[in-house]
C-alpha cells in the first residue's frame, strides 16, 4: 500500500516526480527531479524487508515502511513539532521505531553523485576476504558488495537500498589531509557500471561531506535506516 500527505498516490506528473515505489523516487532525485515542496509526507511500502526508514527532502518527506500508513499519518499529526519536520524529529523516529521494533544508528545527510567515465583516479586492489572488517559491515547493510583497498584507504560499493549503488569511503589517519578521500570517493563513481552512486554521510561528519562535495556528490535530503539488525552494545560506526 502507498498513500501520500499532499499528493495523490502515483505523484505529480506535471513535475515528472512519481511515487509509485522507493526506486522510483530514488531514480527521479538522482536525475534532479525532486518532490514539490508543498510540506506533504509521502508512505510507500518498503523495498525490501531489511530496509526502512525516512527520506526528508526539501519540504517534504518519504517514509518507507510496511507499516499501517493510517498509524503513520496519526503519530506525525500529534508530534509536537514544526510539520516540516516532523518526520525527522525524534519522538515520531523513536515511535516508529517501537512499533515496528527496528532500531537506527544516526540521521544522514543523502548524497549523490551521476556516473563517470574512466579509470578511478587512484590506485585500488579488490579485496575478497569476507572476514576484512569494511567486508564484513559492508555485508550487513548491502548486497553486491565489492571493496577495495588504495594506499591509505579502503573504498566500498555495493546495493543498498532499493536496489541504488552505495558508496563508503575510509582514510587511515596518517593519510588525511592529501585529497584521498575524494579521490576514493570520485573512483566510485567510476566503478558502478553507469548507474548513480549515493552516499550516506553523518550529517557531523564535516571532513566526509567535504571530500564528497570536492569529488561531485550532491546533497539531495536526510536519511534515516531503520534496522532489523539485533541491538549490539553500541552504535556502529558511521557509513562515511
Amino acid at each position: 500500500m502507498s498513500g501520500s500527505l499532499g499528493l495523490p498516490v502515483g505523484g505529480d506528473s506535471r513535475s515528472g516526480w512519481v511515487t509509485d515505489t522507493l526506486g522510483d523516487i530514488l531514480d527521479a532525485a538522482a536525475r534532479g527531479v525532486f518532490p514539490p515542496a508543498d510540506g506533504g509526507t509521502t508512505i510507500v511500502p518498503q523495498p525490501s524487508p531489511r530496509d526502512a526508514g525516512v527520506l526528508a527532502f526539501t519540504a517534504h518527506s518519504v517514509v518507507f515502511t510496511d507499516e499501517d500508513p493510517g498509524w503513520v499519518r496519526r503519530t506525525l499529526a500529534v508530534t509536537d513539532c514544526d510539520r516540516l519536520a516532523a518526520t525527522m524529529n525524534a519522538r515520531f523516529l523513536t515511535a516508529l521505531m517501537d512499533r515496528t521494533g527496528r532500531r537506527s544508528d544516526t540521521i544522514d545527510v543523502l548524497l549523490t553523485g551521476a556516473p563517470l567515465p574512466g579509470e578511478p583516479p587512484v590506485a585500488l586492489a579488490e579485496i575478497h576476504d569476507p572476514g576484512h572488517p569494511r567486508v564484513a559491515s559492508a555485508l550487513r547493510r548491502r548486497d553486491d558488495v565489492r571493496v577495495w583497498a588504495a594506499d591509505g584507504g579502503v573504498l566500498v560499493l555495493g546495493r543498498g537500498v532499493a536496489g541504488r549503488w552505495e558508496t563508503a569511503v575510509e582514510v587511515d589517519e596518517g593519510a588525511r589531509h592529501r585529497g584521498l578521500g575524494r579521490r576514493l570517493a570520485a573512483a566510485g563513481r567510476r566503478l558502478a557500471g553507469g548507474a548513480p552512486v549515493w552516499a550516506q554521510v553523518s550529517a557531523g561528519n564535516a571532513r566526509s561531506l567535504r571530500a564528497f562535495q570536492a569529488a561531485g556528490y550532491r546533497p539531495v535530503g536526510s536519511e534515516v535506516l531503520l534496522s532489523a539488525r539485533a541491538r549490539s552494545a553500541g552504535c556502529s560506526r558511521t557509513r562515511s
